[in-house]
């Protein structure tokens, strides 16, 4: 069963418990999704937020169509889109405190050190391409739960993946990093 949809359903029906445990489940990977959008790990906080709150207040209908988490991070990528549409002419400015802040999350949520090389070097690829590898590798969506989130076609996903692999395998080459079945 789909934790997240229960915890929604709880939520719609007057438990408030429900939206926290909501929030508890999907608050880490959410926030380093919505980083490789907007590569400021202050304002991706502030979205995930933005996030959370739209599904709280406006309580948007979930159809079951996918699981709720390609429901949920549907929900942050348009609050991203929008968010950087607003922004546009805005180039973010990460200070210190910010970038020791975004180390320590990721360290967290990560835990060992060849998947904090691998997530740097993802980094360094086009966003289309660290976006895909982090819905399909970390956040474990299927190819077809990933094209709802990016809203292209399960073939263009496949393609983008394959290209996003590629891409990442000679960015890690270069860093001179040793990796097994990439």
């Amino acid at each position: 069963m789909d934790i997240g949809k229960a915890s929604y359903d709880r939520y719609l029906s007057g438990d408030d418990h429900g939206i926290g445990e909501i929030i508890s489940e999907y608050k880490d990977g959410l926030i380093l999704f919505l980083n490789s959008y907007v590569h400021n790990i202050i304002t991706a906080e502030e979205l995930c937020e933005d996030t959370f709150v739209r599904l709280a207040v406006k309580k948007p209908r979930f159809r079951g169509g996918s699981s709720f988490k390609t429901f949920l991070y549907s929900i942050a990528k348009n609050i991203a889109l929008d968010h950087l549409r607003k922004n546009s002419n805005s180039v973010p400015m990460e200070e210190l405190a910010e970038l020791e802040d975004k180390a320590d999350l990721e360290r967290e949520y990560l835990k060992e050190e060849q998947k904090l090389a691998l997530h740097s070097a993802m980094k360094k690829l086009r966003p289309e391409y660290e976006c895909i590898l982090w819905l399909t590798y970390f956040e474990e969506l299927s190819n077809k739960e990933a094209a709802v989130v990016m809203g292209k076609s399960t073939h263009a996903i496949e393609t983008l993946i394959y290209r996003a692999r590629n891409a990442l395998k000679t960015q890690l080459e270069k860093e001179g990093f040793v990796y097994e079945n990439i």
